[in-house]
């Protein structure tokens, strides 16, 4: 993949994505601008365009698929392939971002597929227009040059009649216009801060956070986080952790046994043994999936074990390492709670959601009675280590704090879990 810059205002940039570790293509990404609290997604082979203006939306845009680009994007120089159907004067030209002229040559062609060489370039993104008064086409170039030369588009050859299918099979020169890269627009003002989600496979999603100042090649590190129920999960890397970006939701156990699901308020308040409950009981899938399941500790301290394989349960010490990392538990709540959403109640204090950790307000589950409250504004988040015989640590976010709470609660609590890699 290549990195690309943009000879425009410090704001202008073009991101391109890779994947590596346990898979390498990336088939989607989503983005959010969590300052400016947009979205968009695009292919795994586009390009993300962030610019104060609108304006770039396609490579290889071509109006009756008779030119193709190569390499596109290009360095020090390109091939330029077209077709004139018919015989007469055509003029080539190369137009700036903003629609000035950089150059233009005229020439009278035969019919037939013509090659020219554009070369000397500096960086940036350009709209070549090739036009005849019987046929006009139009592309997108983007140079990733990193040092101007003498500008100049240069009569190569021509191949009369030429078969377009072969010459994709025999040379491999012209691009089929469906592998064409696109480039997607978004709004950016610098500063912003972007969630890049790559998807691969349909089984992966690694979490990229990115405040951009140059163009740039992002690559996702692909990593396996399925639980036992084959539910895969998001995962972001935070300092030396790599973290579930969302909540548990399995109902087995690694070794495949259920884990029970108890639904009475008394049985929940009486438990000594692992269980899980939705909030509220509820059947809906969407919130399933958006908050996770409510564990009491004994489901967490089960032998059989709650985690994804090659993860688990983090113990307080690894709570404190994250929390440490985002500046200490008076700030790193914050950082930790997802923004630009309603599913947290106002204020929201001080959420940014720097981390990617993206934490969300599940709710608890109360030991006493088995009573949910609380969905909305806060989050508990169990530890793997216990504070005494009745009680285990969890770390807690709230809806008007910004903190991260360091709390014991009776083991017996219906609370989210987070796992961390192995």
């Amino acid at each position: 993949m290549l990195s690309i810059a943009l000879k425009t205002n410090a704001q202008n940039y073009l991101i391109s994505f890779a994947g590596t570790g346990a898979s390498t293509t990336v088939d989607s990404v989503k983005v959010e601008n969590l300052t400016q609290c947009t979205v968009t997604t695009l292919g795994g082979s586009d390009s993300l365009h962030l610019t104060p203006t609108a304006g770039i939306n396609e490579l290889n845009t071509v109006a009756d698929n008779t030119m193709h680009i190569y390499p596109n994007p290009m360095t020090d120089a390109c091939s330029i392939d077209f077709e004139a159907t018919a015989q007469g004067k055509t003029t080539i030209g190369l137009y700036d971002i903003t629609g000035k002229r950089i150059l233009q040559v005229q020439e009278l062609l035969s019919n037939g597929n013509h090659t020219f060489r554009l070369s000397g370039i500096s960086s940036g993104v350009y709209t070549l227009k090739i036009e005849s008064d019987k046929y006009s086409n139009t592309a997108k170039i983007v140079s990733c040059n990193s040092q101007s030369g003498i500008a100049g588009i240069k009569y190569i050859k021509t191949t009369p009649n030429i078969d377009k299918q072969s010459t994709v099979l025999n040379t491999g020169k012209i691009r089929d216009l469906k592998d064409s890269k696109s480039l997607i627009d978004m709004q950016y003002i610098t500063g912003d801060r972007l969630k890049l989600s790559g998807f691969s496979g349909g089984v992966y999603c690694t979490i990229f956070m990115l405040v951009p100042t140059l163009s740039q090649t992002v690559t996702f590190n692909f990593i396996a986080c399925t639980d036992a129920d084959n539910n895969n999960y998001s995962v972001v890397q935070i300092g030396t952790q790599v973290w579930m970006a969302e909540n548990l939701k399995t109902i087995k156990y690694s070794n495949g046994d259920s884990i029970p699901n108890v639904t009475d308020n008394s049985q929940w308040s009486n438990l000594t043994t692992g269980a899980y409950c939705n909030y509220s009981n509820t059947t809906n899938t969407d919130t399933i999936n958006t908050y996770g399941r409510l564990y009491n500790w004994y489901a967490v301290d089960d032998s059989y074990d709650i985690a994804p394989a090659g993860w688990h349960v983090p113990t307080d010490t690894e709570w404190t390492t994250l929390t440490t990392y985002l500046g200490g538990t008076f700030v790193a709540g914050g950082k930790m709670k997802e923004n630009c959403t309603t599913l947290w109640a106002s204020p929201n204090t001080g959420a940014t959601n720097e981390s990617g950790f993206s934490g969300l307000p599940g709710g608890n589950r109360w030991n006493s009675n088995g009573v949910f409250y609380h969905l909305g504004s806060y989050c508990n988040l169990w530890s793997a280590t216990q504070y005494d015989a009745t009680n285990a640590w969890v770390r807690s976010l709230s809806f008007d704090d910004s903190t991260v709470a360091y709390n014991y609660i009776n083991k017996s609590y219906g609370v989210a879990v987070r796992c961390v890699k192995d």
